[in-house]
Parts: C-alpha cells; structure tokens; sequence
C-alpha cells in the first residue's frame, strides 16, 4: 500500500481509536493478520494488500516512540526515523514472528534452502556532545558468520541429505477437526535437509561466532532510545540466505552542567546579586563555546535567557533547539567588614525609600477614600 499510493490512516487500518492502548492495537491487528493472512487467501492480491497494511500499522502503532512520532507529525515524520514499511513478507515475518507463533502455534513455516539470518541489537553508549554533533565510531560485532570450511553446508563433504522425517518439505502436519496445521520439523529445524558427516569446525551448523568490525555514524541530534539500522550487517542467513540487520540502540550519558528538553538544551547560570541589579555581560558555556550573555539589569532570581539556535539538531530537519538558561542570583556571604557596612548604608536607604512610598500609598489611599464620601 505504499507504492506512490497515499497511505490510509493506520488508526483507521486497524479500525481503532486514537486512545487506544496497547492491548486493544494488538487484538484489532491479531484479527485481520488472520483475516487476510496469506496462507488463508492463496492468489489473493488483494488480501495480500491489506495484510501488508495491517503489519505496517501495527509495526508504528505498537512501538511507543514511532506511535508518538506518528501522532505528532503522521507519515511524513517516520521518513526520518529508518522506517519505510515493509519491502515483502520476509520483513513481516522477520518483525513479528512471535505475534505469528501466538496465531498459528509454532511460528511461520520454514522453507527449505536458504534462510535470512537473524536481526543483531547492540546498545551504544555516547557522550552528550557527541549525540549533539555526531560522530563516527567502530563497534566490534560478535555475530554467527557463514563457516569457511564447509561454505556454510554444514557438512565435512560439502552434501547434505534429504530429512527423512519431514521427506524434505522443511514441515510436518497434524490435522485437528477440518483443520490441516504445519508445524516446523524438529529434525531438520525447516530445513528439509540433514548433515549426516557434520564438519568439525562449525559441528554441522554450517556458521560460527566471529566478531566483525563494523563503522557506524551516529547522526547529530540522536537522543537515548534512537535506534540506527545497519542493513546486511546482521548474522549471516543459512545456506546463501541474506544476512540480518544490525540495530544500534543509542544511549547519552548525563551531563555535569546541561540537560536536555526535547531538541532544547537547559541550564543554570549563576550571577552575583550586584551582576543582577546592576546588569552584566559575562561569558556563559554553550554546546559551541563560550557565548558572550547580557544579564539585563534588576533581573531576577529565575528568569530565564535564550540563546537561540544552540540547542540539539533536529533529525527530522527542522530548526535546531534553543538554549534556554535560567538565571540563579547568589546572596554573597562572608563579607567584608566594609561590604557589611555598604549593605547596611543600601538598607537603610532601601528603608526610607519604602516608607516614603508607604506613607505616599497611604495618602493616595486616604484621598480616594475622602473623595467617595463627598
């Protein structure tokens, strides 16, 4: 449903609410998975159409961070975050292969020959600067790679034979009542084949543990949960299948001094109490070094300055963040005996000028007062 064709509103796809939890998304997706599952509609384009739409709504609104992305922006803010749909139903069933199991107990049949390799997760951890400018880093993957040895066969003599359990269809079936069900061979795994002289490198398995250097470059403006996709960087697929994706999980370690508020970079600037009556303009650290700040004079204890543009890239390409600074008066103490006497000079001054404003306020009062009675 994505081919140039505009995309249905994937809250009406699965024919909820907006308000709907995750429970009621997953029920509303498990009956039309079932509706118009493949192996139920065999030729049928158009159930195969809408089973395709379903998995893709199901795939944004299950996942908390694209349902809220999708509720902000819709279709258009999840071209920035590395989903795109689904290419074909090996991508569906990659993704939602438990969500299959629970349905047609005992997962998707298995083919026999080549099979795709498995999806890998690595968690990365990152400085807060480095998720504002990016960078470009190499992780080290411990993954299942094709064996040399055999060339993946599994097999010391390069052949495998046919299972003679499943006759090489990679399934057994059971029939329940009018219901004819698949389940996967427990001898041959789906393959539909067996290794009767195992190679003694990878013992008949056909791949062994290897690590992998991998380059990976993380784009500014990522944030703790955002997650990159390393295509064919995954295990590699059995028998010639292709290989997974890798996915970075990136995690910002804490800063000493800024934090972060959506694309917005928040801190606090202390000043003295003479920089706040008096005004300022003093140097004041940012992402980008440090910015000259005019601190207005008589600014109070908790308001806030902006610098504009200095915050966080945003993935998406819209404008950066601001960085928003909240400023925090300090009371200085320890004083001096002649700071102490000019303080008590500014009170006594402070005094004065307050009871003349009282007994200014009390007249006015007084007047207003003789006036209503007149």
């Amino acid at each position: 449903m994505t081919n140039g064709v505009s995309k249905r509103d994937y809250y009406d796809v699965l024919g909820v609410s907006r308000e709907a939890d995750e429970d009621e998304i997953k029920r509303a997706y498990r009956k039309l998975a079932l509706q118009f599952h493949p192996d139920r509609n065999p030729g049928d384009h158009e159930a195969e159409e809408r089973f395709k739409e379903a998995a893709e709504a199901y795939e944004v609104l299950h996942d908390p961070e694209k349902k809220r992305i999708y509720d902000t922006y819709g279709h258009e803010g999840l071209q920035g975050t590395g989903f795109s749909g689904f290419g074909g139903f090996e991508d569906i069933f990659s993704s939602f292969g438990d969500l299959f199991e629970e349905f047609f107990g005992g997962g998707r049949r298995r083919r026999s020959g080549p099979a795709p390799g498995r999806d890998l997760r690595y968690d990365l951890e990152i400085e807060f600067e480095e998720a504002a400018f990016g960078k470009e880093v190499e992780l080290t993957i411990p993954r299942q790679e094709s064996c040399q040895t055999c060339e993946g066969t599994g097999s010391e003599t390069g052949q495998r034979e046919t299972c003679p359990t499943c006759r090489g269809q990679g399934q057994v079936y059971q029939s329940r009542g009018f219901i004819r069900l698949a389940a996967t061979c427990h001898q041959c795994g789906g393959l539909g084949q067996i290794v009767t002289s195992p190679c003694p490198d990878c013992h008949g398995q056909g791949r062994v543990q290897r690590e992998k250097k991998v380059m990976a470059r993380i784009p500014a403006g990522v944030d703790t949960g955002s997650r990159l996709r390393l295509r064919g960087e995954g295990e590699t697929g059995r028998l010639g299948g292709p290989p997974g994706d890798l996915y970075i999980v990136i995690h910002v370690r804490p800063h000493a001094f800024f934090e972060r508020e959506g694309n917005h970079v928040i801190c606090h600037i202390p000043v003295s109490m003479v920089q706040a009556a008096l005004g300022a303009e003093i140097d004041a650290p940012t992402l980008h070094g440090d910015h000259k700040l005019k601190i207005p004079k008589g600014i109070q204890n908790g308001e806030v300055l902006r610098f504009r543009g200095q915050g966080f890239p945003d993935l998406r390409g819209y404008s950066p963040g601001d960085q928003i600074m909240e400023i925090q008066v300090r009371t200085p103490s320890n004083l001096s005996k002649r700071q102490k006497e000019l303080l008590e000079e500014f009170a006594e001054i402070e005094e004065d000028k307050r009871k003349k404003q009282q007994k200014s306020w009390a007249k006015r009062a007084s007047d207003k007062v003789k006036e209503a009675l007149a």
